[in-house]
């Protein structure tokens, strides 16, 4: 039988092609004016989809951008993948600071260089080969479904109703998702948890128009002051949010999980010197790494008001506005921390002002258990690739459409990324490496192997 190394070897040069095909396509969900790409592009996976194995693709119709669905059903009684990606990109811009035409895929330095190389292009269509190569070997053991959506990067608004309304022809045991990263080329990491968010933006007003600072000022409240000193105080002197509330739905996790956590690789003085910051800050109680992937926080996004042009301008203003974020943990409601805050901030708001909260948006957090079987698959399948268990780790950041999968479909994800932090995703010269991108196509099989084992 062809291994794998011998079919990516046989194949590279025609898999990186049709990978550069996707590409070139701008598909940029959150400009109107690339609503045809984003049909070019879901028309290029139905090809591609079909092209690898599929018995059957199409590209459905959402209310916003389309969703391109593949399948092959071997037999309805054995276990079922669904994979999901996407095939929308975030804008270029600033253009002048990419060093090539993002739309164009470069090779250099052992990496792609391009718009969606890895986010999500590159890592999506890697699931796509490694498909390919289990059918042309009929090594295939299972049920194998293809979700690839265009909203991705603008907070997959139409996906869940698409769910919703296909949920019986979505039905898998295990949804796989290639959209995250690895913490090196040579430490493999699985993603179990990605925190929740919720967002809001803060109108406070004060007189009833700007007025002179030296006339009113001290007999006036100035909004900004009072806006700054109430957001200013939603943190206490031990890195906790005073939010009443905020931390009964916490989820503490295993002391085994932590301790696997504990041993990805962490250098605090480069860390602190790659941000240029002195000292680092936080809960206490938890490491860096804990603070971004398992502890809920606060934080002023933006704050803005009054004077901000060439010199001096002596105005006590009217209104001061502040936009403002929480990233949640698993088992914190968005929802309810949404009225947790809003609560919160009208009842500390003195009378010598007015206040308003608008909740702008938020998605829940996700946790995947370490124990799941299809974990233990993946976790088995890094350790062939790369020689090393990989480790557990809780992504700070978010991808609400996980969490919503478990809520519709009833479904886990186990996510499976193989991009690293120096891709630049969502920035300027984006890039994938080559072996990131081959080592892809060689442990999804091996997932497979150990997912549908006995």
């Amino acid at each position: 039988m062809v291994t794998i190394d011998q079919y990516i070897e046989e194949n590279k040069e025609r898999f990186l092609a049709e990978l550069f095909e996707l590409i070139r396509i701008p598909s940029i969900s959150s400009e109107a004016a690339h609503k045809p790409d984003m049909y070019r592009c879901a028309e290029k996976w139905k090809t591609f989809l079909l092209e690898a194995g599929a018995d059957r693709a199409e590209v459905y119709e959402t209310e916003g951008n389309p969703v391109t669905y593949g399948e092959k059903i071997i037999d309805p009684a054995l276990p079922t993948v669904l994979v999901y990606g996407h095939m929308d990109v975030m804008p270029v811009d600033p253009l002048d600071l990419w060093d090539t035409d993002p739309f164009e895929p470069v090779i250099k330095d052992g990496k792609i260089w391009a718009r969606g190389a890895d986010d999500d292009k590159g890592q999506a269509f890697m699931h796509a080969k490694a498909f390919e190569y289990m059918v042309k070997t009929n090594t295939l053991k299972c049920n194998v479904k293809f979700m690839i959506e265009g909203e991705e990067e603008i907070g997959s608004p139409n996906l869940p109703e698409f769910c919703r309304e296909n949920k019986e022809m979505l039905k898998a045991d295990v949804i796989l998702v290639s959209d995250t990263s690895m913490i090196a080329p040579d430490v493999p990491s699985i993603t179990t948890g990605l925190r929740g968010l919720a967002y809001w933006e803060i109108e406070m007003t004060g007189p009833n128009a700007d007025l002179h600072s030296g006339l009113f000022g001290g007999a006036v409240a100035n909004p900004i002051n009072v806006l700054c000193k109430m957001i200013g105080g939603m943190i206490d002197d031990k890195g906790r949010v005073n939010i009443p509330g905020f931390y009964d739905d916490v989820l503490e996790i295993s002391t085994e999980e932590r301790a696997k956590m504990a041993k990805a690789p962490f250098d605090a003085v480069a860390y602190k010197k790659s941000l240029g910051v002195k000292a680092l800050y936080g809960e206490k109680g938890y490491s860096p790494n804990e603070h971004t992937g398992i502890r809920p926080t606060f934080d002023i996004c933006g704050i803005w008001s009054g004077y901000t042009g060439e010199g001096a301008k002596t105005v006590l203003p009217s209104v001061a506005y502040a936009k403002v974020s929480c990233r949640l943990v698993p088992n914190q409601q968005h929802d309810k921390i949404a009225r947790l805050f809003q609560e919160y901030f009208k009842a500390i708001t003195p009378e010598y002002v007015k206040a308003k909260v608008t909740y702008l948006h938020g998605g829940p957090s996700y946790v995947c258990p370490i124990d799941l079987p299809a974990y233990k698959a993946a976790e088995k399948a890094y350790g062939e690739v790369y020689g090393k268990q990989p480790i557990p780790v809780r992504s700070g950041g978010s991808i609400p459409i996980i969490a919503t999968f478990e809520e519709v479909l009833g479904i886990k994800s186990v996510l499976m990324g193989f991009g690293l932090g120096s891709d630049a995703i969502h920035s300027p010269n984006e890039n994938y490496p080559l072996e990131q991108f081959f080592n892809g196509i060689r442990t999804i099989p091996l997932f497979y192997k150990y997912f549908t084992a006995e």
